[in-house]
């Protein structure tokens, strides 16, 4: 038998980072975030909601107190930062293309005199293996490559290049959980899904099915998730949500209800 647990990911990031303390200068805030036991002070913690012991790690205005990322909010900037990195790793792999075809651009002629010089040989052997090399595709494909010039060369160099440059700006982004990055993945992405759409109708295979599905999955999660493009309320119904979120806000909340609770009122009989 095995058991299912939710993932506390206010605990985790505790657990990893340390608890996020802070003391607000306002006085009956300050008192609904402070403890004292046995042990001493202990101080709330603004991400996972526990009371640590020790003094706090900051001080002052509630207005200045550190933005923490907690629960949801939390669990949403893990997978953002997990899209990051795989942006980040097909960047490297763009760049490790790029720099093969500056390579092959520098040696190009040498390159494709030795292609013709020693494909005569290797026929005998592909014809008694039943492959027939002249109607093959991947001969084609490396002759159409041989057979360019150096100019096509250049500018499918730079091309790689300034796809490396997106995938790293869309990483560095989503990393630092920045709005424009959110709003720049989303775009960039969607616009490469017709692309992948199409190699499909090329030619089937897994890897290119994955990746179209795992684009797709990331396009909507972000669009969602981060409420852009005025989906599920826009940036208004995202500060709330966000706000909401925030232990210190809420505090402030539950302090002025019960000011509001405890305000005494007008007697309504007749004098």
């Amino acid at each position: 038998m095995c058991c299912n647990f939710p993932v506390d990911w206010s605990l985790r990031a505790c657990g990893r980072h340390g608890h996020v303390t802070y003391a607000p200068d306002e006085e009956a805030l300050r008192s609904r975030l402070r403890a004292e036991t046995a042990l001493g002070e202990a101080w709330r913690c603004l991400r996972c909601g526990d009371f640590t012991l020790g003094p706090p790690r900051g001080a002052g205005p509630a207005g200045d107190a550190p933005v923490v990322l907690r629960g949801r909010a939390l669990r949403d900037a893990a997978v953002l930062r997990l899209i990051a990195v795989f942006r980040w790793a097909k960047a490297v792999l763009v760049i490790a293309g790029a720099y093969g075809v500056w390579r092959f651009r520098a040696h190009h002629d040498a390159v494709r005199r030795a292609f013709d010089q020693d494909l005569p040989l290797v026929k005998p052997l592909a014809h008694k293996l039943g492959w027939n090399l002249d109607q093959s595709g991947v001969v084609h494909t490396l002759r159409t490559a041989l057979g360019a010039r150096t100019t096509t060369l250049t500018w499918i160099f730079l091309a790689l290049l300034a796809l490396a440059a997106l995938l790293l700006t869309e990483g560095i982004g989503l990393w630092l959980l920045r709005r424009w990055g959110e709003y720049f993945s989303v775009i960039v992405t969607s616009a490469f899904i017709p692309v992948e759409i199409y190699e499909i109708a090329e030619k089937v295979s897994p890897f290119r099915i994955v990746i179209l599905l795992i684009n797709i999955a990331a396009v909507l999660y972000i669009a969602l998730s981060k409420r852009l493009f005025g989906l599920r309320g826009g940036r208004a119904a995202y500060e709330t949500e966000r706000h909401e979120a925030s232990l210190l806000e809420v505090e402030q909340a539950g302090l002025a209800l019960a000011g509001r609770d405890h305000r005494p009122t007008r007697p309504t009989g007749r004098p």
